[in-house]
């Protein structure tokens, strides 16, 4: 195997093992940040040795193995072992697996998996510090790809890691699955910050780019993986449906030169069918465990309103404004309003969707969100009044901190 195809190999490997790896180390050392150092030691191994002796058969179990040494190898150099880690030490060496790549690659890691998910999303941290975290330690993503992918500074995206992983060694967070009474509202928190990386990825917030595939792909997969460890929970899998569904769209949602293409002006014939039947799979699964649908589960049924309607026209309006009513009453917000207002708007007629939008303007809580003027130049386009939907389509302009989507919506105000 040439060099460049073996650094291709270890990368790709990296990028599947390494959440799994870090994973174990934490539930051994106890320690998030101490487990990526071991972690990343292994990788270095790897790097060293792979190019010369080939890639191991078991790759993922090799990494394990060499991290678990070295874990041992460090607490043997200090001069004063503590009672703890002399006996984490011990526990090590005797381990099935420590020194036998073979019988490591036995070991279960799904609790360990499990337990890393929800410390990267523990509500101790901000929410960048989260999607920072998650990214890094479950997605494998160097600190430059995800410095790339959200358009920030390498040094703030490193800032943000550092500091998580120190506020969760300070705040003492255990290794450990949250328990019954907690469970919801951390797996919650963990649900957000999936769909936050995979929002910035279908609509980029800032940057010359309408969307960035990768990051919707990552939390896709982070989504699939999340609904492994947890099968029972309805609300997991509504949210791997709605990503699915949304994912089925991305190769529609621009022209060759990367230009926005809206919803009803999309080929759907270059909509991914593998992935619509996997939405439709996984949001049966979730009404199958839940007596009702949850957030998640409804905004994927809305999706898959529009991934199963074979045409624009054929959309089954009547019944998104069903589900974005029902979505208002779970989880009330001015989001959930401009949406149903859309909706509204195609099932009964512009006017319908206008007086929703005006009443969000007068209520003030959208003042900095560029798609409620967008919305209301789209509504106002339709009634005819073409010069006060340029003024909107020029004010969402304005707001919006992506290049494309404000070229988009100035050309729209040119229009009109």
């Amino acid at each position: 195997m040439h060099a460049a195809e073996t650094q291709r190999t270890i990368e790709a490997v990296w990028r599947i093992e390494s959440g799994k790896l870090i994973a174990v180390l934490a539930r051994l050392v106890g320690d998030v940040g101490v487990a990526e150092e071991l972690a990343q030691d292994a990788l270095v191994a790897a790097l060293e040795q792979w190019p010369d002796s080939g890639v191991p058969r078991n790759a993922g179990a090799w990494l394990t193995a060499v991290a678990k040494r070295r874990a041992i190898d460090g607490w043997r150099r200090q001069e004063r072992l503590g009672e703890r880690y002399a006996q984490l030490a011990h526990d090590l060496e005797i381990e099935k697996g420590a020194d036998d790549p073979a019988l490591a690659a036995e070991e279960t890691i799904d609790d360990d998996l499990l337990r890393l998910v929800f410390i990267s999303c523990h509500p101790v941290l901000t929410k960048p510090s989260r999607v920072a975290l998650t990214l890094k330690l479950l997605g494998g993503l160097s600190t430059e790809e995800i410095a790339r992918a959200f358009l920030a500074p390498v040094s703030t995206i490193a800032q943000r890691i550092v500091r998580a992983k120190r506020t969760l060694t300070a705040a003492r967070v255990p290794f450990e699955v949250p328990d019954r009474a907690e469970f919801p509202a951390r797996l919650g928190s963990v649900l957000e910050v999936v769909y936050l990386i995979f929002n910035e990825g279908y609509s980029a917030t800032a940057g010359d780019d309408w969307m960035r595939p990768a990051l919707c792909q990552e939390a896709l997969r982070l989504g699939r993986v999340l609904a492994e460890l947890t099968p029972r929970e309805p609300e997991v899998h509504g949210l791997v449906a709605l990503m699915e569904f949304q994912a089925s769209r991305l190769g529609a949602r621009t022209t060759a030169s990367g230009e926005p293409v809206l919803l009803q002006d999309q080929d759907r014939g270059r909509w991914d069918r593998i992935l619509i039947r996997r939405g439709v799979d996984a949001l049966a699964r979730s009404e199958k465990l839940a007596r009702g649908r949850g957030p998640y589960a409804l905004q994927a049924a809305i999706a898959a309103c529009h991934a199963t309607a074979p045409t624009a026209d054929a959309t089954d309006w009547e019944e998104i404004v069903a589900l974005y009513s029902a979505l208002a009453e779970l989880n009330p917000s001015a989001v959930v309003e401009l949406n149903r207002a859309v909706a509204l708007s195609m099932a009964y007629g512009p006017e319908a969707g206008l007086e929703v939008v005006d009443r969000l303007v007068i209520d003030g809580a959208l003042s900095e969100y560029h798609l409620l003027p967008s919305v209301r130049a789209d509504l106002l386009v339709r009634l005819g009044r073409t010069a006060e939907a340029r003024q909107e389509f020029e004010r969402a302009a304005a707001l919006t901190s992506n290049q494309r989507e404000r070229t988009l919506l100035l050309e729209r105000a040119a229009a009109c």
